[in-house]
């Protein structure tokens, strides 16, 4: 039967030939420009092997020993391991973690959500660009300045006898609300979280308002022509829009609040008691204090998988996100 029989008369004109599959050139061409991006590669590959690999790696070696930082460590296998299970500071030093990374990650990441939203839609339009510009780097400015300077700084202001939080409670009458901040174990970690809210917010406004900035502005029209309020255009557009850049203030901030040291270091000393000890610090205080260096070890290699970890979780989270297409 012939294909006009088939089609009811009408003529089938038979496929074009296929065309020839090219060839891709895979060949000296491809791995000398590899090569030669390889050579401006090298000078980070070399500094970052030399100040994070190499320490990392004697680190972990460092913490099946034991260790006094002078003459021979004495391997005892994961003996530190072990004791650290068993330590109640450990244990107390990764409960504080826990608020301490509420202060430093989720509360800015909330605050500096809505902080950038209210620069960059009521402030910058209401006062101009510059005005919204001088306020992002005055909640920018406890980011740059040193640590032991906002530390001091803080200390003054929440001394118990001389402090101008106390002053300021006693002119207006209200003694009885007068409390010593950083002495006392019931509020000395509360008070070194409204700190670290302070230090930390600036970072995420900044990062916010950039995302911001890059948002067509014709949906934000739109939805004011559909009748929608602040809110509704924050939730609905803003916030899904710039979840990129939620997620590397997630990331960065739990970061930093896992391996938080300096004001823990200029404001309490993990004190008083362990009222406010966290790992580093107790790292710290194991090396340092104690000259029980593979004991410190053990502790910074256990804090240093917890934040390999975390970040995995955190950039495959990311992943599945951009493949379902928001959240």
């Amino acid at each position: 039967m012939t294909a006009s029989a088939v089609g009811g008369g009408a003529d089938v004109a038979p496929p074009p030939p296929a065309e020839p599959r090219r060839r891709t050139r895979t060949g000296p061409r491809r791995s000398a420009r590899r090569r030669g991006y390889l050579v401006f590669l090298l000078p980070g590959i070399v500094l970052s092997t030399a100040v994070i690999v190499v320490p990392l790696l004697m680190t972990v070696g460092i913490s099946f020993t034991r260790w006094q930082g002078i003459g021979r460590p004495e391997w005892i296998g994961l003996d530190n391991y072990s004791r650290l299970l068993a330590d109640a500071n450990f244990w107390a030093s990764f409960r504080n973690i826990g608020l301490v990374i509420v202060a430093m990650a989720v509360v800015p990441t909330l605050l500096g959500l809505v902080l950038a939203s209210a620069l960059y839609d009521h402030v910058g339009r209401a006062y101009g660009d510059r005005t919204a510009s001088a306020l992002r780097s005055g909640l920018y400015l406890p980011q740059i300045v040193p640590v032991a300077v906002t530390g001091i700084i803080w200390a003054w202001i929440l001394h118990p006898d001389y402090g101008a939080l106390n002053s300021i409670l006693a002119d207006l009458h209200l003694e009885i609300l007068a409390r010593n901040w950083l002495g006392d174990p019931r509020y000395a970690l509360y008070s070194v979280m409204a700190v670290l809210i302070w230090v930390q917010l600036g970072y995420p406004v900044v990062m916010f308002m950039a995302g911001l900035q890059r948002i067509d502005p014709e949906l934000y029209e739109a939805a004011d022509l559909d009748g929608a309020s602040w809110w509704q255009r924050f939730t609905r557009i803003a916030v899904p829009l710039i979840r990129p850049e939620v997620y590397v203030v997630l990331v960065t901030t739990t970061i930093a609040g896992l391996k938080i040291f300096g004001q823990i270091f200029v404001l309490t000393r993990g004190g008083p008691g362990n009222a406010t000890l966290v790992p580093s610090y107790f790292a710290y205080r194991n090396f340092f204090e104690r000259a029980a260096v593979g004991y410190g070890s053990a502790i910074s290699t256990v804090l240093t998988v917890i934040i390999v970890l975390l970040t995995y979780v955190f950039l495959r989270v990311q992943a599945r996100d951009e493949r379902l297409g928001g959240w």
